[in-house]
Protein backbone atom coordinates (compact mmCIF):
# COMPACT_ATOMS: atom_id res chain seq x y z
CA UNK A 1 0.00 0.00 0.00
CA UNK A 2 1.29 3.39 -0.85
CA UNK A 3 1.17 6.44 1.21
CA UNK A 4 0.49 9.84 -0.41
CA UNK A 5 4.18 11.45 0.83
CA UNK A 6 6.34 8.46 -0.64
CA UNK A 7 7.81 9.74 -4.21
CA UNK A 8 8.05 7.24 -6.64
CA UNK A 9 11.19 7.35 -8.58
CA UNK A 10 11.01 9.14 -12.15
CA UNK A 11 12.28 7.48 -14.96
CA UNK A 12 13.07 9.46 -17.82
CA UNK A 13 14.93 8.24 -21.07
CA UNK A 14 17.80 10.79 -21.32
CA UNK A 15 20.06 11.59 -25.26
CA UNK A 16 22.32 8.51 -25.92
CA UNK A 17 24.93 8.77 -28.68
CA UNK A 18 24.49 11.50 -30.86
CA UNK A 19 21.10 12.79 -29.76
CA UNK A 20 20.31 15.99 -28.64
CA UNK A 21 17.29 17.17 -26.51
CA UNK A 22 14.93 19.87 -28.44
CA UNK A 23 12.17 22.22 -28.51
CA UNK A 24 9.43 22.10 -30.83
CA UNK A 25 9.24 25.83 -32.30
CA UNK A 26 7.04 25.64 -35.29
CA UNK A 27 4.57 23.14 -36.45
CA UNK A 28 5.60 22.55 -40.90
CA UNK A 29 2.78 20.36 -41.28
CA UNK A 30 3.27 16.72 -43.56
CA UNK A 31 4.59 15.46 -40.07
CA UNK A 32 7.58 18.08 -39.59
CA UNK A 33 8.78 20.23 -37.55
CA UNK A 34 11.24 23.15 -36.69
CA UNK A 35 12.81 22.17 -33.15
CA UNK A 36 15.49 24.60 -31.59
CA UNK A 37 18.09 21.61 -30.10
CA UNK A 38 20.44 22.17 -27.11
CA UNK A 39 23.51 22.29 -29.45
CA UNK A 40 22.06 25.75 -30.73
CA UNK A 41 21.03 24.40 -34.05
CA UNK A 42 17.43 24.53 -35.62
CA UNK A 43 16.78 21.62 -37.77
CA UNK A 44 13.69 20.35 -39.62
CA UNK A 45 12.99 17.01 -38.02
CA UNK A 46 10.31 14.46 -39.44
CA UNK A 47 8.32 12.34 -36.87
CA UNK A 48 8.32 8.34 -37.45
CA UNK A 49 5.10 6.77 -38.08
CA UNK A 50 5.41 4.95 -34.83
CA UNK A 51 4.95 8.36 -33.50
CA UNK A 52 2.08 9.96 -35.69
CA UNK A 53 -0.95 8.88 -34.40
CA UNK A 54 -0.80 7.68 -31.06
CA UNK A 55 0.37 11.99 -29.73
CA UNK A 56 -0.12 15.05 -30.00
CA UNK A 57 2.18 17.31 -30.34
CA UNK A 58 2.24 20.93 -30.00
CA UNK A 59 4.71 24.06 -30.31
CA UNK A 60 6.79 24.30 -26.77
CA UNK A 61 7.10 20.26 -26.61
CA UNK A 62 10.71 18.53 -25.84
CA UNK A 63 11.41 15.92 -27.99
CA UNK A 64 15.05 13.73 -28.57
CA UNK A 65 16.26 14.77 -32.13
CA UNK A 66 18.91 12.38 -33.86
CA UNK A 67 20.60 13.96 -36.47
CA UNK A 68 20.75 12.94 -39.95
CA UNK A 69 24.31 11.47 -40.81
CA UNK A 70 23.58 13.39 -44.31
CA UNK A 71 22.85 17.05 -42.95
CA UNK A 72 23.18 16.69 -39.15
CA UNK A 73 23.13 20.41 -38.75
CA UNK A 74 20.05 21.09 -40.58
CA UNK A 75 17.85 17.86 -40.30
CA UNK A 76 16.97 14.92 -37.83
CA UNK A 77 14.09 12.69 -36.98
CA UNK A 78 12.34 12.71 -33.69
CA UNK A 79 13.02 9.47 -31.72
CA UNK A 80 11.15 10.56 -28.58
CA UNK A 81 8.20 12.79 -27.27
CA UNK A 82 8.42 13.81 -23.06
CA UNK A 83 5.09 13.89 -21.81
CA UNK A 84 4.64 17.63 -19.34
CA UNK A 85 5.92 15.71 -16.17
CA UNK A 86 8.70 14.31 -17.65
CA UNK A 87 10.01 17.57 -19.18
CA UNK A 88 9.26 19.59 -16.09
CA UNK A 89 11.63 16.74 -14.61
CA UNK A 90 14.07 18.21 -16.72
CA UNK A 91 13.90 21.13 -16.04
CA UNK A 92 14.41 21.23 -12.55
CA UNK A 93 17.57 18.70 -13.28
CA UNK A 94 19.26 21.25 -15.57
CA UNK A 95 18.90 18.88 -18.52
CA UNK A 96 17.20 21.82 -20.45
CA UNK A 97 18.20 25.44 -20.23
Amino acid sequence: MKTQNSEEPVRVRLPRGNEVIGEIEELLGASRFKVRCQDGKTRTCRIPGKFRKRIRISAGDLVIVKPWSIEPDTKGDIEWIYTKTNAAWLRNKGYVK
